[in-house]
């Protein structure tokens, strides 16, 4: 990124490639060879460029991919090497079919319809097509429901023209080991895998990843963890931190006590402060339910976002910091490695995907290549 973008732009994003093919190899060791790591990079790699990420995963040794809508696998092949797999997790909406096939992409089926599409395509066409076949194990909202399962597990010739390349499912609830969904899930996958053609299976999400072997099966799906989101609810974080947001302090005032502050007043100063406004707002996705409850911080100091957030602004309590500490232009730490994403989630009210996909476009971002050091913290 040019210095001058820096200049000009009111807050700073930037994102380790590096550190997100750490996390890669780290959730690849979990299985200690014995599947293989693909990588989830819908939603724009979770809002962190999936055209600079799945490179810099294909580089590191990633050979398949995950996108939800067919238009980011169009997007996305160009940028990647004819060995990469795309698969297109929603499947394809009806009549687009020719296009994944132009587009090399490969489709999760999640229903009859969709089978029954797929198949009709490959007849046109001559040839078998690849695709992923999904069941729905319990989640309820994609793969094939149980009545549809039991239609194809009667009549496999459903499924001629497909070259099935994987037999998938999604867990509930795997941030939580000890969820009783979790092992009837597995029940279940195992079930269903019995009744369909013989071909490689897949289960674990992020935090299936971290159930154990069982959950493992031939590929692990990992989305959140590469980018730092906590796998596994209640312990430690293996991940190595992604994101680091920085936001400009645009002017500074001493106000007396009983002063409100923001929209609504929604805080008043209990004593003379100094207030500081930083050039980040809900426009940019730092979330108005972080209003009176945010922090941000200031060489290792945490500071209290006070007031409402609003659009392009928050205003932060910096009256225990040195009068000279901040100037017009100085940068404040919104996310860095001791002011995780799942820690502005637990002040949100939220999760930490939903912080980073909501990660606005006015940042002047800079993506740290998995070569090159990420410099200082």
């Amino acid at each position: 990124m040019h210095d001058r973008a820096r200049v000009n732009a009111g807050a700073w994003l930037d994102i380790d490639l590096g550190a997100i093919v750490h996390n890669w190899r780290l959730i690849k060791q979990q299985a200690g060879g014995a599947a293989d790591c693909a990588a989830v990079v819908k939603a724009d790699a979770y809002g962190l460029g999936a055209a600079q990420v799945a490179p810099a995963l294909h580089a590191a040794g990633c050979r398949r991919f995950f996108v939800a809508h067919l238009d980011e696998g169009i997007a996305l092949r160009p940028l990647l090497p004819a060995d990469a797999t795309l698969f297109v997790m929603h499947g394809l909406p009806p009549g687009s079919e020719p296009e994944a096939v132009a587009h090399g992409l490969v489709p999760v089926l999640n229903s009859l319809l969709q089978i029954s599409a797929w198949t009709a395509l490959a007849r046109h066409l001559g040839r078998r097509l690849p695709a992923a076949v999904q069941m729905d194990t319990g989640m309820a909202r994609l793969g094939l429901a149980t009545d549809e399962f039991e239609r194809l597990a009667a009549d496999l010739t459903r499924l001629e023209g497909i070259e099935l390349q994987l037999v998938m499912s999604h867990l509930v609830s795997a941030e939580q080991p000890g969820a009783p969904i979790n092992a009837l899930q597995l029940q279940r996958f195992a079930a269903a895998r019995a009744r369909l053609p013989a071909a490689p299976a897949s289960l674990a999400n992020s935090s299936g990843v971290f159930l154990g072997p069982a959950f493992h099966h031939d590929l692990l799906r990992p989305g959140a963890a590469l980018y730092g989101v906590a796998p596994v609810a209640g312990r430690l974080n293996p991940m190595r931190p992604v994101v680091r947001l920085r936001s400009k302090v645009i002017q500074l005032r001493h106000i007396p006590a009983g002063t409100g502050v923001g929209y609504g007043h929604a805080w008043t100063a209990q004593r003379p402060s100094r207030i500081a406004t930083l050039a980040t707002g809900y426009a940019d996705g730092w979330l108005r339910s972080l209003s009176n409850r945010g922090t941000v911080r200031f060489n290792g100091q945490a500071l209290p976002l006070v007031g409402k957030v609003s659009m392009d602004t928050i205003t932060i309590d910096a009256t225990d910091l040195p009068e000279t500490a901040l100037q017009e232009g100085t940068p404040i730490d919104l996310l860095d490695e001791h002011l995780t994403v799942d820690d502005v989630a637990a002040a949100a009210g939220t999760i930490g995907y939903e912080v980073l996909t909501s990660l606005g476009s006015r940042y002047a971002r800079r993506h740290v290549s998995a070569a090159e050091p990420a410099g200082p913290h």
